[in-house]
């Protein structure tokens, strides 16, 4: 092979990450979403409940997705789980969010990756930031999260409703299992 096509195999890539990169994130002007979410309401810790998830995390136990503030318009974000099971192997991501300032605090951009960011819209969050909906317009992945581990079956139903209007398959969510506090070591955030 030719410094040429080396060079090719390189560049090319490159140059399609960063224009995935510059792509929009925002969602379109016809997907749900909150009208307005205070946004420093919104950080601290949220036990997933339900997804259609990524692969990646898929056989998940324990999800928490933890966020505080970072510079700027930057969310410093802390995904951890349990792969296969509440013994299973510790994981832990560390994307950047990012709050979309021609948006109202319900669009960001999740980066796991420079440049790619993806589209994270904020649904759903109830009067008092206990329960949330967040959701992509591709309606590929889904997240219903709460401040605590566990939601009664009111709630649950409520929030699965919500997605369905969203426009996803219910029937895809899966239910998060989750151990309850005082069986846990990975819970360390104070709860709003």
């Amino acid at each position: 092979m030719n410094l040429r096509h080396r060079t090719r195999d390189v560049i090319v890539p490159l140059l399609a990450s960063i224009g995935l990169g510059a792509c929009s994130v925002m969602p379109p002007a016809d997907f749900p979403r909150m009208a307005s979410v205070n946004v420093d309401r919104f950080m601290g810790g949220w036990f997933v409940i339900a997804h259609i998830p990524p692969g990646v995390v898929a056989d998940s136990y324990n999800n928490i997705e933890r966020y505080s503030r970072g510079d700027g318009n930057a969310i410093d974000t802390v995904y951890t789980y349990r792969e296969g099971g509440f013994d299973g192997e510790a994981k832990r991501m560390e994307p950047t969010g990012f709050v979309l300032e021609e948006g109202s605090g319900a669009e960001w951009a999740m980066q796991f990756i420079w440049p790619i960011r993806m589209e994270y819209t904020i649904a759903y969050v109830d009067p008092d930031y206990r329960t949330t909906i967040v959701a992509r317009s591709k309606r590929d992945w889904v997240w219903i999260m709460a401040r605590t581990p566990e939601i009664d079956d009111a709630t649950y139903a409520d929030l699965v409703e919500r997605v369905e209007a969203l426009g996803y398959d219910a029937g895809a969510l899966r239910k998060v299992p989750q151990q309850p506090l005082d069986r846990r070591d990975d819970v360390d955030f104070e709860l709003p």
